[in-house]
C-alpha cells in the first residue's frame, strides 16, 4: 500500500511539473480590454476566453514550440510561434480588422452601385426606375452630383469637363463610341442595355492610376457574373420593342438582348419644330456569353450592334428652308473578358475590345463618311500580400485608326484622318494602416505614338473613418489625354492635353442614407486652341490654352424613412473658365450652368400594385454669346426646369405595365440661340432660339418577364 501511494504521489509530482501556465492579457489599438476573445493552442485542445478585463489564463501539457492563437470578431487573428514557456503574463494588441463592414472605403470622387458596393449611391435598377432617365444609364447618372445639365446633348458633362473627357469602360476595356451620333438639339444615348449590368461605378476625379485617357471622369459598367435564373424578357414601348433571353447549362449562361426604335408613331401626334424625311430608327443587339471552369476562372464574351438612321429638315435663321441632316451609323464592338489565379495567391485579369464605327452624314449638300476602327489590349496583375497591403498593376495597348472623307457640292473630294497607337503600364497600392486609415497610391506611365510624347500621371488618395458612421477623404490625380479626332484629323503635331484634381470628401451612411458632400479643384493644361469658326485644314492649332474648374458637390439619399419611399436630393455648385478652342478671352463655356439641382422620388402604392417615380431638374442660365452686346460669352439662357413622371402598375408576378413622361409639364427650355448672319436695318442681329425639337416626351410599354421563377419581377427588387 505505501508503494502504490508513494507511486501516485511520484506521478503527481511528475504532472505538475509537466504543466506550463499560458497567461496574458488581450487589448485592442487603443489599449482597451479585448473581452471574449478565443485564446488556444493551435492542434490542441487546451484554451480559454478573456474575461471583461481582457486577462485570459489556462495550463497545458504541451512542451518546445507552440502556436498561439487569438482570434476575435472583427480584428485580425494573432498569431505566434514560440516556446510555450513564453506564453506566460504576455499583453497581445490585437489590430482591426481592415475587411469588416464598418472599415473605412476609399470613395474620393467616387459613386459605386452594386451588390458588393460597400456604399452604394445608385442601384443598377435606378436606371430603369428613374423618370427622367427613359432607360437610359447615362440618363440615371445625371441625377448624381458633379454632372451638369446639358439636356440637348445627353452625354455626362462632369465638374466643368467637356462630355468627351468621360471615359466608359465595360469589364475594365475601354468602349470607343458608346453613344449615337444624333443631329443639333437632339439628345444622344448611351448605346447599351441597363439589364446586362450588375455594377456602377461612376468617378468623377481623381480616379486610379488603372485607368486614363480620361481628363474629367470614367464610368465602369460591369456585367453579370452569372445570372439568377433562365428567362425570356419580352418589351412592347409605343415607340419600339425588345425581346431577351437568357439560358444556363452547365458551368455555362448566354444572354441576348435586342431592340427596335422608331419615332414615327410618336411624331405623328406630337407637334414637331423640324421637318422628319425619315424619322429616327434603330436597331441593337447585346450578348453575354460566360463561362466559368472548375478552378474558378471565368471567361466572358461581349458583342453588340447598333444601327442609326434618320433624315430631318431642321429650322435655322439663316436658310429659309432649314438646314437637311441625314444620318446612318453602323457601331459594331466586342469585348472579351478572362480572370484567373496563379502563383502564390496572384489573380490575373486580362481582356479585349474591338471597335468598328462606320458614320455617313449628309449636311445640306455636303457628304462626310468617316469610319473608325480601335482596339484596346489589357493584362491586369493582383495580389493581397495581407489584408493590409495590396498590389496591382498591369500594362495596356489602344490602337486607333480614323480616316474621314469630305465631299462638298463641288465633288471635291478630300480624305483625311490618323493613326495612333498608346502603350500604358500602371501600378498601385491599397495601404490599411487600420480599420480607420487607408491609403491608395499610384502611378501611370504612357508613351504616346501619334504625339510622340512620354507622360507620368501620379495618383494617390487617403481616407480617415472619424466615427461609426462618418469618414473623410482625400485625393490627388494627373491626368492626360490626347486632343480628340476632330482636332487630330487635321493636325497632328500637339502635346496631350492636362489636368490636375484636388479633391476633398466627407460622407456619412446610416443604414439606408446616405449624405456625402465633397469640394475640387481642377486645373487645366495644354489645352488645344484654333483660330477659325470650327476646326479644319486651314484652321493653325497650339495647345496654348488652359482653364480651372472649382466647386461643391453635395449628394443626399434616404431609402424607408418615409414608407415605402426612396428619394436623393444632389445639388452641385461650379466656377469655371477655359481660353480653349477658339476662345478670345478666357471665359465659362456654355456647357457649364452655375447651379446644378436634382430630386428624385419613387413610392411604391401597394393598394395600387404600382411604383410611383417623380424626378425633378434645375439648373441656372447658360453663357452665349449675343452680338448685340460687347463682349464674349456675354448673356445668359434662362433657367432650366424639368419634371419627369413615371408609372409602373404590376399586373401580375410577371407583368408589368409602364408609362413615362419627360418635361411634364412643357416648359419652354432654351439651350442658346441661333442669330442671323447680317444685321436687320437697326442694325440688330435677330436671334432664333435654340429649343428641343419637342416640350416633352412620352414612353407607354408593357414588361412580360417568363421564367421558371414565378416570383420574379422587376419591382420585387424596389
Amino acid at each position: 500500500m505505501k508503494r502504490i501511494l508513494l507511486l501516485l504521489f511520484t506521478i503527481s509530482q511528475f504532472s505538475n511539473v509537466a504543466q506550463t501556465t499560458i497567461s496574458g492579457k488581450v487589448i485592442d489599438s487603443k489599449n482597451r480590454p479585448v473581452a471574449g476573445a478565443s485564446i488556444y493552442l493551435d492542434g490542441t485542445y487546451d484554451g480559454s476566453s478573456s474575461n471583461d478585463n481582457g486577462e485570459y489564463e489556462f495550463t497545458t501539457e504541451e512542451e518546445g514550440l507552440q502556436t498561439l492563437v487569438i482570434s476575435f470578431i472583427s480584428y485580425e487573428t494573432f498569431i505566434k510561434t514560440a516556446n510555450v514557456a513564453s506564453f506566460k503574463n504576455s499583453t497581445i494588441k490585437l489590430r482591426d480588422d481592415v475587411n469588416t463592414l464598418d472599415a473605412v472605403v476609399i470613395n474620393a470622387g467616387t459613386f459605386e452601385a452594386g451588390d458588393n458596393a460597400k456604399v452604394t449611391a445608385l442601384k443598377p435598377l435606378d436606371v430603369v426606375t428613374t423618370a427622367s432617365a427613359m432607360g437610359d444609364f447615362v440618363g440615371a447618372l445625371q441625377t448624381l452630383p458633379g454632372t451638369s445639365t446639358v439636356a440637348e446633348d445627353g452625354r455626362l458633362f462632369v465638374r466643368g469637363g467637356e462630355a468627351d473627357e468621360t471615359q466608359i469602360f465595360v469589364d475594365g476595356i475601354r468602349v470607343f463610341t458608346p453613344f449615337t451620333p444624333t443631329p443639333n438639339n437632339v439628345p444622344t444615348r448611351g448605346r447599351y442595355s441597363p439589364f446586362l449590368f450588375k455594377g456602377i461605378t461612376f468617378s468623377t476625379g481623381g480616379y486610379s492610376a488603372e485607368y486614363g485617357q480620361a481628363l474629367s471622369s470614367i464610368l465602369l459598367l460591369n456585367t453579370i457574373d452569372e445570372p439568377d435564373q433562365e428567362k425570356t424578357e419580352l418589351s412592347f414601348l409605343t415607340v419600339g420593342l425588345g425581346v431577351g433571353n437568357t439560358q444556363k447549362w452547365g458551368r455555362n449562361s448566354l444572354s441576348i438582348n435586342t431592340s427596335y426604335i422608331n419615332l414615327a408613331p410618336y411624331l405623328e401626334i406630337t407637334p414637331s419644330r423640324n421637318e422628319w424625311i425619315k424619322p429616327y430608327q434603330s436597331m441593337s443587339g447585346e450578348t453575354v456569353y460566360r463561362h466559368q471552369f472548375k478552378d474558378d476562372s471565368f471567361l466572358k464574351l461581349y458583342g453588340a450592334y447598333s444601327y442609326t438612321k434618320l433624315d430631318v429638315v431642321q429650322e435655322d435663321i439663316n436658310f429659309d428652308d432649314g438646314v437637311r441632316f441625314g444620318l446612318q451609323n453602323r457601331n459594331l464592338y466586342f469585348n472579351t473578358s478572362y480572370k484567373t489565379k496563379f502563383g502564390n495567391r496572384w489573380k490575373i485579369a486580362t481582356g479585349a475590345s474591338f471597335t468598328n464605327d462606320n458614320t455617313n452624314i449628309k449636311l445640306a449638300n455636303n457628304k462626310i463618311d468617316s469610319n473608325d476602327n480601335s482596339a484596346h489590349f489589357k493584362v491586369k496583375l493582383h495580389k493581397r500580400f495581407s489584408s493590409r497591403f495590396r498590389l496591382s498593376m498591369g500594362s495596356e495597348y489602344f490602337v486607333t485608326h480614323f480616316k474621314e472623307r469630305f465631299s462638298p457640292i463641288n465633288n471635291t473630294k478630300f480624305n483625311y484622318g490618323f493613326n495612333n497607337n498608346i502603350f500604358a503600364s500602371f501600378v498601385e497600392t491599397d495601404l490599411f494602416f487600420s480599420k480607420n486609415l487607408a491609403t491608395k497610391i499610384g502611378i501611370r506611365a504612357e508613351k504616346t505614338g501619334l504625339l510622340n510624347e512620354f507622360t507620368l500621371s501620379p495618383r494617390a488618395a487617403i481616407s480617415y473613418k472619424s466615427g461609426k458612421n462618418a469618414q473623410f477623404s482625400f485625393a490627388y490625380g494627373n491626368f492626360f489625354q490626347n486632343p480628340r479626332a476632330e482636332y487630330l484629323k487635321f493636325y497632328e503635331d500637339f502635346s496631350s492635353e492636362n489636368t490636375s484634381h484636388f479633391i476633398a470628401n466627407y460622407q456619412s451612411v446610416k443604414q439606408n442614407q446616405i449624405f456625402r458632400i465633397e469640394g475640387y479643384y481642377k486645373a487645366y493644361n495644354n489645352l488645344v486652341k484654333f483660330d477659325t469658326q470650327v476646326p479644319n485644314f486651314t484652321s493653325n492649332f497650339n495647345n496654348n490654352g488652359s482653364g480651372f474648374a472649382k466647386g461643391i458637390d453635395v449628394f443626399w439619399r434616404q431609402n424607408q424613412k418615409i414608407k415605402n419611399t426612396d428619394y436623393w436630393v444632389s445639388y452641385s455648385y461650379l466656377e469655371t473658365e477655359r481660353d480653349y478652342r477658339n476662345f478670345p478671352v478666357a471665359a465659362t463655356p456654355n456647357f457649364a450652368p452655375k447651379h446644378n439641382f436634382s430630386f428624385v422620388a419613387k413610392h411604391w402604392a401597394a393598394s395600387w400594385k404600382s411604383q410611383l417615380g417623380l424626378s425633378y431638374a434645375f439648373a441656372s442660365g447658360r453663357n452665349f454669346t449675343n452680338p448685340n452686346k460687347p463682349g464674349f460669352l456675354n448673356d445668359k439662357t434662362k433657367t432650366f426646369n424639368s419634371l419627369s413622371l413615371n408609372c409602373a402598375y404590376l399586373i401580375d408576378q410577371q407583368k408589368i405595365l409602364f408609362f413615362a413622361v419627360s418635361n411634364a409639364l412643357g416648359t419652354k427650355n432654351i439651350f442658346g440661340y441661333n442669330y442671323r448672319n447680317t444685321p436687320n436695318g437697326n442694325g440688330f442681329f435677330d436671334r432664333q432660339a435654340r429649343t428641343p425639337d419637342a416640350d416633352r416626351f412620352f414612353v407607354i410599354g408593357f414588361f412580360w418577364t417568363i421564367s421558371s421563377d414565378k416570383k420574379s419581377n422587376q419591382l420585387n427588387n424596389l
